[in-house]
């Protein structure tokens, strides 16, 4: 008779922990879907890199948004990655290892762009046009130090992690391989930006947005 009920009580718990676990992934799912609607919205509406627009409300609403994408981002990553980890092998660890620290220098940036930049437009303005240049390639008239390969940086995380993700998750097989195959594109995609002008250059980032929720929508449909 305990046997029965130690048995049962097992099956219940077995229950509660795999709709848990759907639960969580189908949680994933969605944070990549809004994240990736997010990074084409963001494309669209981004003010130019200017002095002039650093302190306008059009520049901190964009990068409150960035922040939070990248948030929804990480939290879509990891549900995605742990879906199919046992079949992406290490080839998947590193895609996401490498993906996800360039989003988490992604956020800690748009959080400073948000709220210390345009704190410092009026004081320190060659400082923040410096710190433009970063990203829109302008160059800078001042010595940033290390703040100077943060480009580079991020676009080597970016491009590595974003082709090796989504290679690993194409041969995996577990979520959409056509979601996998326009992540590690949307990737590729990026060095558009080395022979593009700066205000077309966004444009190459609309692919990889499709791919991330493109993968959160495979997710978020799974069953078991």
């Amino acid at each position: 008779m305990q046997a029965d009920v130690d048995q049962k009580s097992a099956v219940k718990a077995k229950g509660k922990g795999n709709l848990t676990s759907l639960a969580l992934f189908r949680g994933a799912g969605l944070s990549a879907m809004v994240a990736g609607f997010l990074y084409v919205l963001i494309q669209m509406i981004h003010p130019p890199e200017l002095l002039s627009m650093v302190t306008s409300g059009a520049w901190a609403n964009v990068h409150y948004l960035t922040f939070a994408m990248c948030l929804f981002w990480l939290l879509g990553m990891v549900g995605i990655y742990v879906k199919q980890a046992e079949k992406a092998g290490w080839l998947g660890l590193a895609g996401f290892l490498l993906f996800s620290l360039f989003l988490v220098l992604s956020a800690s940036f748009n959080f400073a762009e948000a709220l210390i930049i345009p704190l410092l437009a009026a004081d320190a303005p060659k400082f923040v046009e410096g710190f433009l240049g970063i990203f829109s390639g302008a160059g800078s008239e001042v010595n940033l130090g290390v703040l100077a390969a943060i480009g580079p940086v991020g676009g080597i995380l970016y491009l590595s992690g974003g082709v090796v993700f989504g290679i690993a998750t194409f041969r995996a097989g577990v979520l959409s391989r056509w979601g996998g195959a326009i992540f590690a594109f949307g990737a590729v995609a990026s060095l558009g930006a080395a022979v593009l002008p700066h205000e077309l250059d966004r444009l190459m980032a609309v692919p990889m947005g499709i791919g991330i929720a493109w993968l959160g929508y495979s997710l978020l449909k799974q069953r078991r």
